[in-house]
Formats: C-alpha cells, sequence, structure tokens
C-alpha cells in the first residue's frame, strides 16, 4: 500500500521593508516567492519600522505605488516599533520585527536582498531544531595576534549565557580555526515560534552590546552583532549547525544575492532568469525603474555587463576580488 505523502507544516515567511533599497528588494522576493512557489500557503509578511527616538529619519516605506505593488503580490506589510536599535544599528531589524508576527506560528526569517528559486514550501523545516545560513566566511571574531583567539572569545560567550558550548563544536576542524566554531550569516533563520526567538535574539544581543565579555575588547560590534548572538540563540533553543538538507536554502530553493552587481557576477543562469522573469511584467517594472540599481542592472542591463567579465566556474576566491574588478569596470552600485 502507498504511502501518503507526508502534510508539510504550515509557516509564515518575514522579511523587512523600509524606505530605499530594502522596499525595492521585497517586492522582487514577493514576485519571486509567487513565482516559483504558487502552491505556498503561508504569509508573506513585510516588517516595517515605524519613525521614533531611535530613527533619525521616517523608515517607513515612502512610495504608494511600491506599498500597493506588494499588496498586490500577497505581501502584508506590518508595523513593529524599535526599541532597541533603529538607525545606530539597523541590521537589528531582524530582531524586533519579529514581535510583529503572530505569536506561536512557524516562521522563516530572510534578509530582503533574497530570491526564491524553488518551491520553498517543499523545504522540510524542522520547527524546534533551528538553524541558520552556512553561507558565511570568518568575518568575526579577528583574533589579535597575542589572543584572545576562537576558543576563549566564543567561549566567554556561551559562559555568559550559561550555555554549554560542547556541542556547537565541530572537533574535526583544526583548532584555532573559525569553521571549528558554531557561526552562520543571518540571512535566513527559522523556528516554532517568532516571540520565543525574538525575545532570546533581543536579550542577547542587547547583553552583548551593552556588557561583553572581557575577551571581546578589541572586536567589531558592528555590522557582526546579530551574526555573534544568533549560534547563541540557535543552540539555546534546541538547534543546530545544520539541520536541513543542503543544496536547498542557499541553493536550489533560494539565492541570497546581497547586492546587484554580486548577483550578476557569481550566480547561476537559472538565478537571474528568475530575477529578470519576475521583474518584467509591466505593473511591476514601473515600480522597480524607481530604484536606481535595479533600473541600470536589470532593465538597461549593466548587469549583463557585469556577468561577461566573470567565469562562474573559476570565480576569484574572495569577494574583495569580485567587488575589485567591477569598481574598475565602473558598473558597482548598491
Amino acid at each position: 500500500m502507498a504511502r501518503k505523502p507526508k502534510k508539510r507544516q504550515a509557516f509564515n515567511v518575514m522579511i523587512v521593508g523600509q524606505d530605499g533599497r530594502l522596499g525595492y528588494e521585497a517586492a522582487l522576493f514577493a514576485a519571486s516567492l509567487r513565482h516559483s512557489d504558487p502552491d505556498f500557503t503561508g504569509r508573506l509578511f513585510v516588517a516595517e519600522p515605524q519613525p521614533g527616538p531611535l530613527w533619525n529619519d521616517d523608515p517607513r516605506i515612502s512610495s504608494p505605488e511600491l506599498r500597493a505593488l506588494l499588496a498586490e503580490l500577497g505581501a502584508e506589510i506590518v508595523p513593529f516599533e524599535s526599541r532597541y536599535f533603529g538607525s545606530r544599528y539597523p541590521q537589528g531589524n531582524k530582531i524586533e520585527g519579529l514581535f510583529a508576527l503572530p505569536e506561536g506560528e512557524p516562521f522563516v526569517f530572510f534578509d530582503t536582498d533574497t530570491l526564491v528559486t524553488g518551491p520553498l514550501s517543499s523545504v522540510p523545516f524542522d520547527f524546534a531544531r533551528p538553524c541558520a545560513s552556512l553561507r558565511r566566511e570568518g568575518t568575526w571574531p579577528q583574533p589579535a595576534l597575542y589572543g584572545p583567539g576562537y576558543q576563549q572569545i566564543w567561549q566567554s560567550l556561551y559562559d555568559k549565557f550559561g550555555l554549554d558550548m560542547g556541542p556547537t563544536v565541530d572537533e574535526s576542524e583544526p583548532e584555532e580555526y573559525w569553521q571549528r566554531f558554531m557561526y552562520f550569516n543571518a540571512g535566513f533563520f527559522f523556528y516554532a515560534c517568532p516571540h520565543a526567538f525574538g525575545r532570546r535574539f533581543r536579550d542577547y544581543a542587547v547583553a552583548v552590546r551593552d556588557d561583553p565579555p572581557a575577551e571581546l575588547v578589541g572586536q567589531e560590534m558592528t555590522p557582526w552583532l546579530d551574526q555573534i548572538v544568533l549560534p547563541l540563540v540557535i543552540h539555546a533553543l534546541g538547534g543546530a549547525r545544520q539541520t536541513l538538507p543542503e543544496g536547498m536554502l542557499d541553493g536550489s530553493v533560494t539565492c541570497h544575492y546581497r547586492m546587484f552587481p554580486l548577483l550578476y557576477a557569481r550566480e547561476a543562469d537559472a538565478v537571474i532568469e528568475v530575477l529578470e522573469t519576475v521583474a518584467a511584467p509591466n505593473r511591476v517594472k514601473k515600480v522597480l525603474k524607481e530604484y536606481d540599481p535595479i533600473k541600470r542592472m536589470v532593465f538597461q542591463q549593466k548587469g549583463q555587463k557585469v556577468r561577461a567579465l566573470f567565469d562562474r566556474d573559476h570565480l576569484p576566491r574572495r569577494e574583495q576580488a569580485i567587488r575589485n574588478r567591477i569598481k574598475k569596470e565602473k558598473l558597482w552600485m548598491r
């Protein structure tokens, strides 16, 4: 007797939207989700910070046309107050925005500069065991020549919150090598409840920002604070380094491109096809052209000029080399 296919758990998706770049990226994300996963049954929330004392300017999406397009694409713009971060650390939006989502409902957060390139609803998320993006470089910490080293720095953080670091260490990696220690890009993460995740994320981030362990003296907190505490949050909530099948997120199902020149320089043809397909309808194109990097990269085809500079099978190992080549050709923009 054939088994019935396992029913996927419904879940919500959250991105952050605000005036400028993030608002237009949010529209591309929403369009790509509808294009690549028409069977997605969850809700797409665009968390929008509200003006207040922690913001220098009004962060809300100011374009009525863009707000209307997001609604047409099925996105729900939900407001949230910035009580801890704001202009000084806008990456904190991904933390405080979690409280705008329905409590107790599973969620997946994505950075707004992400495209959905496959059926997101097919990803077998285990919402009780969170993880985050492993598409990262060893950006933090940067140990000084005479110490403390990676072990001491990370140990001090786990100790600060009463967590056992042992299970998070990859013993197959050499001592004092950055990949021995659990470290993520915060481009995606997920859990069973946004409020529970958000409380832990907020409390850890504020505690490290305001009262860091002595071992962190001399370490840069900006822009890395969210990625410093994310491994602690995931470990505390029962997650691990990798709880998803490899090759789906940051692979066949999503692409965290980060900047349009980098997207054209290094991503697969399938990603470019999704981008240009979802941007093409006149209703979408009319709004996206308001944002100059999309206008020039996608619609004026500057992106294809960037693409012609690189062999995707033999890209420079370091991102900085890719950036430098694009800048030399005067094609860099963000």
